[in-house]
């Protein structure tokens, strides 16, 4: 079970209200495809903070709190995308207590130190 509710730092996040294993399904989430000939106008509005790169130029807007992790180069969950089943994991990366703020790595990889169109607060 996820909650929704603002940290100290970020502005809003999705906490833990259970302890999850390292492994273990945190969310499932369907997703709404964007054509890529409208991803342009998204990339114009607040959703572009909430939408993931789909499959080729695509992109999606998954339901759920999946568009709502915030991001860390220090993630404690990672999310995998099924183009077949237009849906979106995410998956515990580490052991997370309960209370503990999920994250992910916005750039898809835990280890990807890419930068991200945002400051990072960590």
């Amino acid at each position: 079970m996820l909650v929704f509710r603002d940290t100290e730092v970020k502005g809003r996040g999705i906490f833990a209200h259970q302890d999850f294993a390292k492994g273990e399904l945190i969310e499932t989430a369907p997703v709404i495809v964007i054509p890529k000939q409208q991803v342009k106008l998204i990339t114009k509005t607040v959703l572009l903070n909430y939408y993931f790169g789909w499959h080729g130029e695509s992109g999606a807007i998954a339901l759920g709190f999946a568009s709502l992790f915030n991001h860390s180069y220090h993630p404690n969950a990672l999310y995998v995308k099924n183009f077949a089943k237009n849906i979106i994991e995410i998956i515990a990366y580490k052991d997370i207590r309960k209370g503990e703020e999920i994250t992910i790595n916005y750039n898809g990889q835990v280890d990807d130190l890419s930068p991200v169109w945002f400051d990072v607060m960590e």
